[in-house]
């Protein structure tokens, strides 16, 4: 793994774009490897990050994780920790962990207009004593952060949240089943213990 936060790429745009100087002055006074106060109330407050990963080729996977605000635990200053739901079974993501473990996240904050990044190094457990906050996890990821870094939030589009997914696990309540599990195309295909196979199957088709 390489010192510092910049490769010869990035210097190379930064000579090009004369913003080495500035450069080096964010990673001199932004950039962080350990999880402060003001990151851990911004994170735990969050309910999606977005996770890049590679496989041991360097082919990249970008994929998008979703929860209730808190579904990422900051277990100390330097570890945070969020669960894997039933997804569609490829495992793009997960499966990247197992061969390369670095990873990069980025947390948006579309209502205050506010971003942060969260490189690392992830691991997987499938038994993992923080499972037991998260209904039906299947396990838990924990990233070690190498980087912690604010970005400039000016290009953020200010939304609002009109409604949180209704899939998302929660304690006391039935998780529905997605449509596109009851369809023809993969209904034969799901897990033998997946509750879709109890459900009504869909006329037509979905990708929901």
């Amino acid at each position: 793994m390489r010192d510092g936060l910049y490769h010869e790429g990035n210097r190379y745009w930064q000579d090009r774009f004369d913003t080495r100087r500035l450069a080096d002055r964010i990673e001199e006074r932004l950039d962080h490897d350990t999880i402060d106060d003001d990151d851990r109330a911004f994170i735990e407050r969050m309910d999606m990050l977005f996770l890049a990963t590679a496989d041991e080729w360097g082919m990249p996977q970008c994929s998008y994780k979703g929860g209730d605000p808190g579904f990422v635990t900051v277990v100390d200053e330097h570890t945070i920790a969020f669960p894997n739901y039933d997804g569609n079974g490829t495992y793009l993501s997960m499966g990247n962990l197992l061969r390369n473990p670095q990873v990069g996240i980025l947390f948006v904050d579309w209502e205050r207009q506010k971003r942060l990044r969260l490189n690392g190094i992830a691991s997987v457990d499938e038994d993992d004593p923080l499972l037991a906050p998260y209904p039906e996890a299947q396990f838990v990821v924990r990233v070690r952060a190498t980087h912690v870094l604010p970005n400039c939030p000016r290009y953020i589009h200010r939304m609002r949240l009109v409604e949180r997914s209704r899939f998302v696990p929660r304690v006391g309540a039935e998780t529905p089943v997605p449509d596109w599990k009851r369809a023809a195309w993969s209904r034969d295909a799901l897990p033998a213990d997946d509750p879709a196979r109890r459900a009504p199957p869909l006329e037509g088709r979905s990708t929901e």
